[in-house]
């Protein structure tokens, strides 16, 4: 699997931890919208696209890795173009 596009709009509210929106395209052949580019208290952090549970009012994850290095290379690959757009 490689990341094969990082499309990254920054969001312009001061008051708010939410930093951008994120679309990935894997393999020019699937792409994974509205990853968001987090500032929390450790720092930047790239959260899943999720979804409101009508029954628990709880947010889910519609998408997330399986595991440490896929995360990793989603984490790396976010922040890279998000330090690189204006």
């Amino acid at each position: 699997m490689k990341i094969t596009s990082v499309d990254v709009r920054k969001v312009k509210r001061e008051e708010d931890n939410l930093k951008a929106f994120v679309n990935v395209t894997i393999d020019d052949g699937l792409v994974i919208k509205n990853l968001r580019v987090i500032d929390g208290t450790k720092g930047l952090f790239v959260a899943m696209p999720n979804h409101k549970d009508k029954k628990t009012g709880k947010f889910k994850d519609i998408v997330h890795p399986i595991n440490q290095e896929v995360r990793t290379m989603f984490e790396e690959a976010i922040l890279k173009a998000y330090n690189e757009t204006e």
